[in-house]
């Protein structure tokens, strides 16, 4: 699944990996709207200072599951998905600002969020442009901003993984590209929670923006 850097073709992986979401949207769906994340929404809003309600950013925020459950618990949530019938889907579901940006040209407001979501969505981004990505992010978040990730964990590895891109990186990598940015570790942990670790395959973190 290891693929070279000089191989990369970044609008063919965009155009390819979007095109599996658009064509199974209503499946993943069906998949995924009754999966249980209140862990991660949590672990992100106990870490934001200040009194809310928040301005939250849902990066990759598919058919708007997630994106609800800000907005139902008071915060000001915006979603964001390069999938056009995942905007759609979202915005019906919703009722909240989605925005249709590509993962990898990105056009964030400077200064603006008071925490990032980013459930399963930053593991799309090829390792060659994920620094890029993580300072924009930085820079879109308020001082003292949390960002939230989620990702599949691997021993970083990268390539074409069932027709989407991915990038399964091991925890200190992670951690280097985050620290790299801008970022703070706050707290990490894998899911689901309650199982052996070989039994789970998602690394949970939380990070918050320095000076």
């Amino acid at each position: 699944m290891t693929t070279s850097h000089d191989e990369l073709d970044l609008p063919i992986i965009s155009a390819i990996t979007l095109d599996h979401y658009n064509q199974r949207a209503e499946d993943f769906w069906e998949g995924t709207r009754d999966h249980d994340v209140r862990q991660n929404i949590e672990a992100l809003l106990q870490t934001i200072e200040g009194e809310p309600p928040y301005t939250i950013l849902d990066f990759g925020c598919g058919p708007g599951r997630d994106l609800k459950s800000f907005a139902d618990l008071g915060h000001v949530a915006i979603g964001l998905d390069g999938a056009l019938r995942f905007v759609e889907m979202a915005r019906h579901y919703t009722g909240c600002e989605i925005w249709h940006q590509d993962f990898l040209t990105l056009d964030l407001p400077n200064a603006f969020f008071d925490g990032i979501f980013a459930n399963a969505s930053l593991f799309h981004i090829p390792s060659t442009e994920l620094p890029r990505v993580l300072m924009e992010k930085r820079a879109s978040l308020k001082l003292k901003g949390v960002l939230f990730s989620s990702n599949p964990r691997g021993n970083d590895e990268e390539g074409w993984n069932r027709g989407r891109y991915g990038a399964y990186y091991s925890l200190d990598t992670w951690r280097h590209y985050l620290s790299e940015a801008g970022f703070e570790e706050l707290s990490h942990y894998y899911r689901p929670s309650g199982l052996p670790l070989e039994q789970q395959p998602w690394l949970a973190s939380v990070w918050r923006k320095i000076e």
